[in-house]
């Protein structure tokens, strides 16, 4: 239990790594959190015109997540770690994006994260989510919408993988708050107010 506990630990401070606020420090940009939608995520600093710095946000953000995960399977057996507990580890890893203790906790959304996540607890899970993702977005030029359905198709494509268990309980969990953090996107969408990808906000 304690390693379970000092994993979680672990994880929610790697995911507390903002890469979104890094990221624009070294490039030289204006804090995310104070333009635009105000959160510290790729999209947002990709309204700055930095595309590179978006890039980078983008992938900092994913790999976070990933590496989480990728660490609790290689100490698995010394940690005596499950797969489920693997999985809520990654949970951890979203949560520190959400609220990073580094930065007020004041954090994103978790698209990037949550993706990453995915990815490290099965390849074929983290793609199915990506393309759909990627669909969306494409049709529809709305990356909250996008996220949105792509976060509801990955409790899906994980219960069609993995079936019910633990594993299945923090994906869903995961998609829940990405969901919640998603609420003013939701009004938004609703109202026609939703800025498009490349767009700045309304």
């Amino acid at each position: 239990m304690l390693n379970f506990i000092a994993a979680l630990i672990v994880a929610y401070l790697i995911g507390s790594v903002s890469f979104a606020v890094v990221v624009s420090r070294f490039s030289g940009l204006a804090d995310p959190r104070t333009y635009g939608s105000k959160n510290p995520g790729a999209t947002n600093v990709l309204r700055s015109g930095n595309k590179k710095a978006a890039v980078l946000t983008l992938l900092g953000d994913a790999l976070k997540g990933t590496l989480a995960v990728a660490l609790a399977f290689h100490f698995q057996d010394q940690f005596g770690l499950t797969r489920s507990d693997i999985a809520w580890v990654g949970l951890a890893a979203f949560i520190g994006h959400l609220y990073p203790v580094f930065f007020k906790f004041e954090g994103g959304k978790g698209v990037a994260t949550a993706l990453g996540v995915l990815i490290g607890l099965n390849w074929a899970l983290g793609l199915a989510t990506a393309v759909t993702w990627v669909v969306i977005a494409y049709f529809f030029r709305y990356s909250s919408l996008a996220a949105l359905i792509a976060s509801l198709f990955a409790v899906f494509y994980n219960v069609l993988l993995f079936g019910i268990n633990g594993q299945a309980v923090a994906v869903a969990i995961m998609s829940a708050l990405l969901i919640y953090r998603h609420k003013q996107n939701i009004a938004n969408l609703i109202a026609g107010k939703e800025s498009k990808i490349g767009q700045k906000s309304k």
